[in-house]
C-alpha cells in the first residue's frame, strides 16, 4: 500500500466552505451548480474546488482508467466528459476513498480549469442581515414584527403637509 502522509507545517492543506455559488459549464452546458464547493488549498498549489456529487449532472461523466496517488489525499479517480459529440479526457477527478485527514472531500470533484469552465457568482448572503430584514418586515398582521428602523430623512416641516406643492409652480 502507498505511504501515507499527514498535512502539517512542511505541507499544509486547508479546507474550507466557499462562501460564492459555483458553475461549471462544459460545450456551454451547465454540468454543475453549487452553493457547496469546498476549497482546497495545498501547500504551494492554486486552490481547487470540490463540488459535491449531487449537484452535477453525472450523466455526462465516463470514468476512466487513469489513477494517481497524492501521499497527503490517497488514491483519485478520473473521469471523461461528453456532450454534444466533444471529448474532454480526464478533466476531471475525485478521491472516492480518501485518506482520513481529507474525508471531506469524500463524494466531490474537481475540475481542471482548462477543460471547463468555472463561474463563481454572487455570495451567499449573510444570514444575520437576511434574519435582521425579515424581522423587520410585516408579520402579516400590518405590523412590523421588531421595532421600526430610524427614519431615513428628517420629519418634514409643519408647512410642508399643508402645501405639498409650494414652489413647484403647480396650483
Amino acid at each position: 500500500m502507498p505511504e501515507m502522509k499527514l498535512p502539517g507545517p512542511e505541507h499544509p492543506i486547508t479546507i474550507a466552505y466557499h462562501p460564492k455559488r459555483v458553475q461549471v459549464e462544459y460545450q456551454n452546458h451547465t454540468i454543475a451548480d453549487t452553493r457547496r464547493a469546498l476549497v482546497l488549498t495545498e501547500a504551494g498549489y492554486k486552490p481547487v474546488l470540490y463540488i459535491p456529487r449531487d449537484d452535477i449532472d453525472m450523466a455526462y461523466f465516463t470514468r476512466t482508467e487513469r489513477h494517481t496517488h497524492c501521499p497527503y489525499k490517497g488514491e483519485a479517480s478520473y473521469f471523461t466528459l461528453m456532450m454534444d459529440g466533444v471529448f474532454a479526457e480526464n478533466a476531471c477527478w475525485s478521491y472516492e476513498d480518501p485518506y482520513p485527514a481529507m474525508q471531506q472531500i469524500k463524494d466531490r470533484i474537481a475540475f481542471y480549469p482548462n477543460q471547463v469552465t468555472v463561474h463563481e457568482l454572487d455570495a451567499v448572503a449573510d444570514p444575520d442581515r437576511v434574519r435582521d430584514a425579515i424581522l423587520h418586515t410585516d408579520d402579516g398582521a400590518g405590523t412590523s414584527q421588531r421595532e421600526h428602523w430610524p427614519p431615513s430623512e428628517a420629519t418634514p416641516p409643519a408647512d410642508a403637509l399643508d402645501r405639498p406643492y409650494k414652489d413647484t409652480g403647480a396650483i
